[in-house]
């Protein structure tokens, strides 16, 4: 408060703003979780191997999809597989 009663403005510092879709917007815990999806993983197995519940698979999942334009865990492993390709 000292400060703003000087005229000092403080601003927090910001990253560069990431994409909203495509690959370049997926965060860190979803990159993961599609490569484990993309390995041929369940749900419940990327769970117990990250050590988060089910449901917290799903919801990155759900944000994947969205991100990508993509309805079925199908399409994500073709767009898995077509991102691979040379």
């Amino acid at each position: 408060s000292d400060l703003r009663a000087q005229g000092v403005v403080v601003r927090p510092r910001r990253s560069p703003a990431r994409p909203t879709r495509g690959w370049a917007s997926l965060t860190a815990s979803e990159s993961t979780i599609v490569d484990l999806a993309g390995q041929g993983l369940a749900n419940t197995q990327i769970a117990e191997r990250l050590y988060v519940s089910r449901r917290t698979v799903e919801s990155h999942l759900g944000r994947v999809y969205a991100k990508l334009e993509l309805s079925t865990r199908a399409q994500l492993v073709a767009a898995i597989a077509r991102r691979s390709e040379p």
